[in-house]
């Protein structure tokens, strides 16, 4: 619920932090300065500052407060405005947008600062003398969030009412540094990024591929167990079919660049649905041949602005568990009860216990982006609707979240950090049947109409994998771990040992690493230990003696003494019954 108290507070300290900044840095340029969720931030032009310069701005923010200074509100005109904002551009073009005859308000911060501002703010400075906050960071910005405008700095700040708050708000901060799958991906080898490739395209290293490789693997057999049958279609399509799906009118700006050869234009795919589409129609089916469920692990390419990529969570290049179900209207309850028993399946298969389904319905107000077919619209919302109450689940509706062609049920997962992300999905569709012509034969030898339903699963496997790394903090499962077992060798006498162990392993599917170097036990437990093997098999004179292994389980420090057999035994069963 939003707090209105803190947000005058947060933005009157958004005030502060500009005159502060105008202060040190005079030749600054104002842009906009609003509250949000943990605080607020300011977006200046012609300011270049690193957080070494943090703590000096945090005292002169201080500073301000404790001079007791008035927030005086002034109204102008708008010929006034621009004479007092000649200096400042940004606000030259806030103001040139507002009516001629519109009253403008002014802020001012005691008798030297003043802002283009609608309030309200504090009445004085010491009303924020209670007020805790914390710069967090600079980055770059566009003015107004267009990447055809310039590049501005921006200063995030958390800002509460209370100390505590900002205390647990630095703590949940400091958690999420220690998840963040950019900073776990590095330090793994799972995936690499080089702006020489260019920005959001990842490239997956030797162990990240391994993890891929393992979550496709798991995904298909789910799938070929349920009748699905898998595809292979090209990441790249004639522009027509995208104008037939609909995807071109409501999706080009999204898209990758046209390129035109030989009196055709192709553009990067974004989404595999419009190639799905085609494959259906390369056959007339019966009703007896339905459901045709298509699925395939495709990729994918969108242009996400820059200022969105983050890591291999949001890229331009990616991965989907996709899959279009093409079914008769008998069949749509049965089948998205399959796919909601398939998601509940994998969840714990994977341990979440913390999501919920939203029902993501259309916004009737916004005409342009979705298909307009009133009735479609709503017999395909209220078909979702049923399947969800019939079903028990506990769900809630989301107005706007629909996809341009279709409602949806997205599963949203509650992350460590207690944010919500999208990870799987379902979609119902009565549209694309209609622009690609779709047809079967019903039993009154008829031809009609399918419905196809969109789901994905796994959702992008790119973004599932941040998501994982970022809840085990890259403690993964035995059975996804790119390193299974890891095996230290006490001295060099012990090397044949610890290599007939290991093939040994890798006869039976298991991934092995050997540490066979001269450094300490020690120092090769920690080694083991930071990598986060869920397996430490540390092999000495006793153990070769014995034809026995010492091991060391991920989370335990205690070694424990087994035979090769007992060792394989218990192992194996923890990558097939997909221990946690």
């Amino acid at each position: 619920m939003k707090d209105e108290k803190q947000d005058m507070y947060r933005h009157s300290m958004s005030h502060v932090l500009a005159k502060a900044i105008k202060t040190f840095y005079p030749n600054a340029k104002l842009a906009i300065g609003p509250a949000i969720d943990n605080g607020f931030y300011y977006d200046f032009d012609n300011l270049n500052i690193t957080p070494e310069d943090f703590d000096k701005i945090e005292e002169k923010m201080k500073s301000i407060i404790a001079n007791n200074e008035d927030f005086t509100r002034k109204e102008v005109s708008k010929t006034e405005a621009l004479e007092m904002f000649v200096d400042e551009p940004y606000k030259i073009e806030l103001i040139n947008e507002l009516p001629s005859n519109e009253k403008i308000t002014v802020y001012y911060t005691g008798n030297d600062f003043y802002d283009l501002c609608r309030g309200p703010h504090v009445e004085n400075t010491k009303f924020l003398r209670g007020f805790a906050f914390k710069i967090n960071r600079v980055s770059g910005a566009y003015w107004r969030g267009s990447e055809k405008n310039k590049m501005l700095t921006r200063i995030y700040v958390y800002g509460f009412l209370n100390k505590d708050d900002l205390k647990e708000c630095l703590r949940i901060e400091a958690e999420a540094k220690e998840r963040d799958h950019r900073k776990l991906g590095k330090e793994l080898g799972i995936f690499m990024m080089s702006d020489l490739v260019g920005k959001g395209l990842p490239m997956w290293l030797p162990k990240g591929f391994i993890i891929r490789r393992e979550l496709s693997d798991y995904i298909i057999d789910k799938e070929i167990a349920l009748g699905y049958q898998h595809v292979m279609t090209p990441s790249l399509g004639n522009v027509n079919l995208y104008k037939t799906s609909g995807h071109w009118e409501h999706y080009k700006d999204d898209m990758f660049p046209v390129m035109e050869r030989d009196d055709e234009a192709y553009v990067l795919r974004p989404m595999n649905c419009p190639h799905h589409m085609m494959i259906y129609k390369n056959f007339m089916h019966s009703y007896r041949d339905l459901p045709l469920r298509l699925a395939e692990v495709a990729n994918d390419f969108r242009f996400e602005a820059s200022g969105s990529l983050c890591g291999i969570e949001r890229t331009r290049a990616f991965t989907q568990n996709d899959s279009h179900i093409f079914c008769r209207p008998d069949q749509i309850e049965e089948e998205i009860e399959g796919v909601i028993k398939l998601i509940l399946g994998v969840y714990k298969d994977f341990g979440f216990k913390d999501y919920s389904f939203r029902l993501s319905l259309r916004d009737r107000e916004n005409v342009e982006k979705y298909f307009a077919n009133d009735e479609l619209w709503e017999k395909s919302e209220n078909a979702l609707r049923n399947i969800l109450k019939k079903s028990g689940a506990s769900f809630y509706e989301a107005v706007g979240e629909a996809a341009f062609y279709g409602p949806k049920i997205d599963v949203q997962v509650k992350t460590a950090l207690g944010h919500e992300v999208t990870l799987s999905t379902v979609q119902l569709d009565y549209q694309l049947p209609e622009r690609f012509e779709l047809e079967y034969i019903d039993e009154n030898d008829k031809r009609v109409r399918p419905v196809v339903i969109h789901r994905a699963i796994l959702g992008s496997l790119d973004r599932f994998i941040a998501f994982i790394i970022e809840e085990t903090k890259g403690v993964l499962p035995a059975w996804l771990s790119p390193v299974q077992v890891k095996i230290l060798t006490v001295n060099e006498h012990n090397v044949d040992y610890a290599n007939n162990i290991a093939e040994r392993l890798k006869k039976i599917g298991i991934r092995v690493e050997n540490d066979l170097s001269n450094e300490s036990v020690g120092k090769k437990i920690r080694s083991a230990v930071i990598e986060k093997a869920p397996f430490i098999l540390v092999l000495g004179d006793k153990e070769m003696n014995e034809k026995t292994v010492a091991v060391r389980k991920r989370g335990s420090k205690d070694t424990s003494s087994m035979s090769y057999e007992e060792f394989e035994q218990e192992l194996t069963k923890a990558i097939k019954d997909k221990t946690l």
